[in-house]
């Protein structure tokens, strides 16, 4: 990767726009959008800050946090668009409802969007809901890619067989394994999104 195109593609911070639940508060701009989901403990937060290389989103103790889609500028190169974790069973069946119209919401009606990441715990296997994730991509046609993170709780070793068990279970190639703490991963998987996301 040549050094524009590194200097393009890895945002040395990330610019916080705003938060939002309905349509018609989205941020009005040009760029693609590239979505992040995952479970509420996954470490979506702490991935973000990495890509930041700062805390620009909050880490919480409590998982599910999250309430709403914040869109984050990754320095006039993309927008990244942070949802709230799915899977956090304390919320009520209210809260429910309303997080999967929000985020059904997004997904289906957001021209912008580009490809979405779905953030892991290395630790995990793909599950039944993992699947309703690809599945829901699938019939809406924009692209997925699985990012393993806390990948540092792993040997090298651990971590390979993780991420090729992870592309077989997902039947997907995009796989990629990130640490927060280790601060690994992330120049990979913005190439990956670059390159096939947004310069298209």
């Amino acid at each position: 990767m040549t050094e524009a195109l590194i200097a393009y593609a890895m945002p040395k911070t990330i610019e916080f726009i705003k938060s939002a639940v309905l349509a018609k508060d989205y941020p009005q701009h040009r760029m693609g959008e590239v979505a992040i989901a995952g479970r509420s403990n996954a470490g979506k937060s702490s991935f973000i800050n990495a890509l930041a290389k700062g805390k620009v989103a909050k880490v919480s103790s409590t998982p599910g946090k999250t309430r709403l889609l914040n869109f984050f500028n990754m320095e006039d190169s993309y927008v990244l668009v942070d949802m709230p974790g799915y899977g956090f069973a304390a919320r009520s069946g209210d809260e429910m409802q309303d997080w999967h119209k929000m985020i059904e919401t997004y997904l289906t009606t957001r021209e912008a969007l580009r490809g979405l990441i779905l953030v892991m715990d290395i630790r995990r296997s793909w599950t039944a809901d993992e699947e309703l994730l690809k599945s829901f991509s699938d019939r809406q046609g924009f692209p997925l890619a699985v990012v393993l993170t806390k990948a540092d709780k792993l040997s090298r070793s651990q971590m390979l067989q993780a991420v090729s068990k992870m592309k077989k279970q997902s039947g997907l190639s995009a796989v990629f394994a990130a640490s927060a703490l280790k601060k690994t991963g992330q120049v990979e998987i913005e190439e990956y999104i670059f390159e096939n996301w947004i310069k298209q």
